[in-house]
């Protein structure tokens, strides 16, 4: 017997020249995709059509093919295919369970690439009809309720979710898909709950499930009340918000894992070896290369979380195994979506503190962690937009963390000491800091790192004013907290200084190149607030009076850079023009600043002048400044420790729209055919009579 090919739905001998036969199933989708109702002739077609194998890229290719017009022709058959589908989700049959799913898949892609410039209640008539779109749907979707919550096939469940999100990302733009009012009134919220608290469930779906309802929260957000929203919002349950925190710490740890991997293969290569015989000028260049494809669905899914959820707040601080030394269970993993570097869906779960018990020499960890350490590699390259975006989405998560007195509590008890690596962007003047050598410390010394590091980093032309704001404004969030709560954290303060010195520093010498771009004063305000803080309320939560000494001796050695900030400010407020009232404001606020410089600045030059020394040393200023305090007078500053809390519709809209619209189409672009194959599934069934 002549060996048989397939191809584009066609069967073929290889060895003969007749014309080619088309499978069954294609011939049947023909039969649809005539005006006349295909069950006349055979009464038994429906029921046959869903033990045919799908052939999704034939049916979506016809779809794609019409014209408008050629469409309306068969929108009755379209609307039967469509009813029949939801019908056979009820069958007892898992195949025709499997091809209905696919076949929805495929309806539903197919249609909405037809009708990309109609509105979305086009679709929901050619795909249901006006008159049954109510009741279609609502029996769509108490059927993958049901089937997501049965005790059934995970498979099956895969598939359900596949097609959630198949329909939640056929728009761009999610909140045009008017066919997603059907998915609010007809909530799927609690089945993706039941998904999240089961570990096996979990661990085979917690991936999608998590970027699913991520998406629905994000439906009309700003227009109307979205019952996603309001549920996530007061859920409660200890399983199921840690459940949700595992999943999302297993795709972030995944990231840094790989990002860790080809940090090591770069560094290992012959590249390295080059820039060791001939120095480090080619290290920025060469770290460029490490370049890991963010992800920004599981980012926004920790953001709605911490933003919506305040249980979620206690799943940051939850204890586990560091998640790099644990082992991977050895269960099969169902077909997953062929996605970029970092994106891919996490093949295992993680277990909880209290699946497994911590072993004294293994280093633990927890979401926070995690995300401090993916924070540290995404904000290194803000000039990729997407890693820019993900900077952003990082900095807005750690806004609302800033914000939270409970979250504040954790991240300030001195007996939640932990070792965090964070990433550090290569760079000429410095070494590569030993991972070994890093202490244990309260959490809130993480996120203050991360903070200089950024400082530090990013002072260059491109120069990224909105994330600099946010980073000064955690920075005083933090201080608000230990300021309220008389915290005295045993952090290296002179590091947080010195950079926001430099970051003045940077600000002036690039004056006319910035000021065409951004309003600098804002910046240069609350950078001299943050120093007014210190100055103001430092004996409060500074560990000890040294550290106040030593404030005023970095505001002492760097008295030059507060003279020329002074000069520029003084300049454009005495001038007319923009800039006269920002100026000024930053005039008044470096009051207690110039104070301290004209104060103790003559006492040091007598002191020295007196001991006929030309350099003093540090202790020697210190000891100057210790004893001239008496004589010093400031004035008391209003409003230091007051804030604008974050607020997302008012400010961020824009943002989250568009960064919505981004994670939707790389969504339904890794929702590829193969991710939807049959063939696990087929060998799951297979004893099917």
């Amino acid at each position: 017997m002549a060996q048989t090919e397939k191809k584009g739905g066609l069967l073929r001998k290889s060895s003969a020249s007749k014309k080619p036969l088309k499978e069954k199933v294609v011939l049947m989708y023909d039969e649809i995709f005539t005006t006349e109702d295909p069950s006349k002739c055979n009464p038994r077609f429906w029921e046959e059509l869903f033990l045919m194998k799908v052939n999704l890229e034939y049916l979506e290719g016809k779809l794609e093919a019409l014209d408008g017009e050629e469409l309306m022709k068969i929108k009755d058959n379209i609307n039967c295919l469509f009813q029949h589908c939801i019908q056979a989700l009820g069958e007892e049959h898992p195949i025709r369970v499997v091809n209905a799913l696919q076949t929805l898949c495929a309806l539903i892609r197919g249609v909405h690439q037809k009708n990309k410039s109609t509105s979305g209640f086009d679709i929901i008539n050619m795909l249901v009809g006006f008159d049954k779109a109510e009741l279609c749907m609502k029996n769509l979707m108490e059927s993958l309720d049901s089937l997501l919550c049965a005790e059934g096939s995970e498979s099956l469940k895969s598939l359900c979710l596949k097609l959630l999100l198949c329909l939640v990302t056929v728009t761009d733009n999610i909140s045009q898909n008017t066919i997603l009012e059907y998915v609010m009134i007809n909530s799927i919220f609690e089945a993706i709950l039941q998904i999240l608290s089961s570990p096996l469930s979990r661990r085979e779906h917690g991936y999608d499930a998590v970027v699913l309802l991520a998406l629905l929260v994000n439906y009309r957000k700003y227009e109307s009340v979205n019952p996603y929203i309001v549920k996530l919002s007061i859920v409660d349950d200890e399983a199921t918000l840690n459940g949700m925190g595992l999943v999302i710490a297993q795709a972030l740890s995944e990231y840094n894992r790989q990002y860790k991997d080809k940090e090591e293969e770069h560094q290992s290569g012959f590249f390295s070896a080059l820039t060791n015989m001939v120095g480090s000028m080619f290290i920025a260049d060469a770290d460029e290369k490490i370049s890991v494809q963010t992800n920004e669905a599981i980012l926004l899914a920790l953001y709605e979380a911490v933003h919506l959820n305040r249980n979620f707040i206690t799943v940051l601080a939850q204890s586990h195994p560091e998640m790099g030394l644990m082992t991977t269970p050895t269960s099969p993993i169902p077909a997953t979506p062929v996605t970029p570097l970092g994106t891919t869906p996490p093949s295992s779960d993680v277990i909880s503190s209290a699946e497994l018990p911590l072993d004294a020499d293994v280093q633990t960890s927890n979401l926070l962690i995690t995300f401090l350490k993916y924070s540290s590699i995404v904000m290194q390259d803000t000039k990729d937009e997407h890693r820019l975006h993900s900077g952003k989405l990082c900095l807005i998560i750690l806004t609302c963390i800033a914000e939270d007195q409970y979250a504040n509590a954790f991240l300030h008890d001195d007996n939640m000491n932990f070792r965090v690596n964070l990433h550090r962007m290569p760079m000429r003047h410095r070494k590569k800091a030993a991972d070994k050598n890093l202490p244990c410390r309260p959490l809130v010394c993480a996120v203050l790192d991360l903070m200089v590091e950024f400082i530090v980093t990013h002072m260059m032309k491109e120069f990224p004013m909105d994330l600099y704001v946010r980073c000064i404004q955690i920075v005083h969030k933090l201080l608000c907290y230990q300021k309220k709560c008389r915290v005295r954290l045993h952090y290296t303060w002179r590091e947080l200084w010195s950079a926001l010195i430099n970051l003045l520093k940077f600000l002036m010498s690039n004056e006319t190149v910035l000021l065409a771009k951004h309003n600098i004063f804002t910046l240069a305000l609350m950078v001299v607030n943050l120093f007014n803080m210190f100055i103001t309320y430092g004996d409060t939560f500074l560990p000890a009076p040294s550290s106040y000494d030593e404030l005023y001796y970095e505001i002492i050695r760097m008295h030059q850079n507060f003279d020329n900030l002074y000069s520029m400010v003084l300049r454009l407020s005495t001038s007319a023009g923009q800039w006269k009232e920002p100026a000024s404001k930053v005039t008044h606020a470096l009051v207690n600043i110039r104070a301290i410089i004209n104060h103790f600045n003559p006492k040091i030059e007598s002191y020295a002048a007196v001991n006929h020394i030309s350099q003093l040393s540090e202790d020697q200023v210190l000891e100057v400044v210790r004893s001239n305090y008496d004589t010093l007078t400031l004035k008391l500053q209003d409003g230091l420790d007051q804030y604008e809390r974050y607020s997302e519709q008012h400010k961020e809209a824009a943002f989250f729209k568009e960064l919505v619209r981004s994670i939707s189409i790389n969504v339904r672009k890794n929702l590829a055919f193969n991710t939807l194959s049959q063939e696990l599934l087929l060998k799951e069934f297979s004893t099917i009579s």
